[in-house]
């Protein structure tokens, strides 16, 4: 995998809609200019998840509205890629725990990994102060606290573990469409709410502040 310069990969699969916040991949890397000093790729760079160039990227993105069935060849590449080191990030676009894209993505997991491998992380754990500090764990969303979805606000995200390391994370907070705006628009928040995404990356990256 190419570590030497970040490329935001965002996944490709053949089900579902998995082209959804289509601003988000430019605001992060322009979060990442901002904060950090780590050498990036310019533009998101989209992978076919049944494609051999998926080995490339240490970090990849998914997420969606619908139906996740992953393909033989995806499910392949998937479980390989996560079994060699990569990082996949997850984000339910519908930021419910009981729609369609939750629970098909969820048995994705269950048939690839095992029907205990996805688990709720602590809220302490290192993605939470591996640049930023969070000490409540995930941040909330707009999303959660208009009450769309399921009418909760998660205060967990999921994860699968591999050799002590997150190889999947997962949220159904809906970061990607909290994070869906120009960049330039940033200075009318009174707090960046991208942050988490940079601790998400530099994490997956292997790199602490």
């Amino acid at each position: 995998m190419q570590r030497s310069k970040f490329t935001f990969a965002r996944l490709k699969y053949n089900s579902g809609d998995w082209e959804t916040d289509q601003r988000m991949p430019s605001n992060i890397l322009n979060s990442l200019l901002e904060y950090t000093t780590i050498p990036l790729d310019e533009e998101e760079k989209i992978v076919e998840l049944s494609s051999p160039d998926l080995f490339k990227y240490p970090f990849c993105y998914l997420s969606g509205h619908k139906l996740v069935q992953f393909s033989q060849q995806e499910a392949v590449n998937f479980k390989t890629y996560v079994h060699n080191g990569g990082f996949v990030f997850v984000d339910d676009c519908n930021h419910d725990i009981d729609g369609l894209f939750a629970r098909s993505f969820e048995t994705q997991m269950s048939n690839l990994f095992g029907p205990t491998a996805l688990k709720k992380i602590p809220n302490n754990h290192g993605i939470y102060n591996s640049f930023f500090k969070f000490e409540k764990g995930p941040p909330t969303t707009s999303f959660e606290l208009n009450g769309w979805g399921d009418d909760l606000v998660h205060d967990y995200l999921k994860a699968i573990t591999i050799n002590n390391r997150i190889g999947v994370l997962y949220s159904n907070k809906d970061y990607g469409c909290e994070w869906d705006y120009d960049f330039r628009n940033k200075r009318f928040l009174a707090e960046d709410n991208t942050k988490f995404g940079v601790n998400i990356i530099l994490y997956a990256m292997g790199i602490n502040s």
